[in-house]
């Protein structure tokens, strides 16, 4: 899918992937913490990530491996492959020890990929199971849609059909469901009448 789009991918999905940079604004890692990004794709958040927050290591998966060439390409491009480390892998089951050399996390990514792997739940719990202690998991994607008008509703539905984008609609409920059976705290909160749903999970510090 992404063999062709990937070239068009960053400049196309700034007018509808809303809510990104709000969600790196308010990561706040703390001084030389660790940030993974589940789903990387081009690798635009990361090169954002790494320059809003100088002396954290970057890294990024994605089982897509024409989205990675195009990743490692722009991290080149920005000068930051010192900093950002990439590589492909299953987002339900990824060894990071193995991958980065990582047991674990200080903040997680995970920005409009949900709404395009089918096993979605899976993906946030392999996510909460690497958080380090005093972790956070941050999480952008489509929301419910229900302030938005119906027409614009079935409109914006059908369009996202064409690019195997299913919503997550009952993310809130998993996301709290998740964070209880795991003793951290969720909260996800509605972005645009309901057109993006940003989620932070946090793992307490122990």
């Amino acid at each position: 899918m992404y063999r062709h789009q990937r070239h068009i991918y960053d400049a196309s999905r700034k007018f509808y992937l809303l809510g990104r940079d709000e969600l790196i604004a308010g990561l706040a890692p703390p001084a030389g913490g660790s940030i993974l990004e589940v789903g990387c794709g081009t690798g635009r958040n990361l090169i954002k990530i790494a320059q809003a927050y100088p002396g954290r290591p970057c890294y990024g998966l994605d089982v897509s491996s024409e989205m990675l060439a195009t990743a490692r390409q722009a991290v080149a491009r920005a000068g930051l492959s010192e900093r950002i480390h990439l590589a492909q892998a299953d987002a339900t089951a990824f060894d990071a020890q193995a991958l980065f050399g990582q047991a674990g996390f200080d903040r997680i990514v995970i920005s409009y990929a949900l709404s395009m792997i089918p096993p979605w739940r899976e993906v946030i719990e392999a996510a909460l199971q690497r958080l380090s202690s005093g972790g956070a998991l941050h999480i952008v994607d489509f929301g419910d849609q229900s302030g938005l008008p119906a027409p614009f509703r079935a409109l914006l539905n059908r369009w996202l059909a064409l690019f195997h984008v299913t919503p997550r609609r009952d993310m809130p409920a998993v996301i709290a469901a998740l964070a209880e059976a795991e003793g951290f705290q969720g909260r996800t909160i509605p972005l645009f009448r309901g057109y993006a749903i940003k989620a932070v999970v946090e793992r307490a510090a122990h």
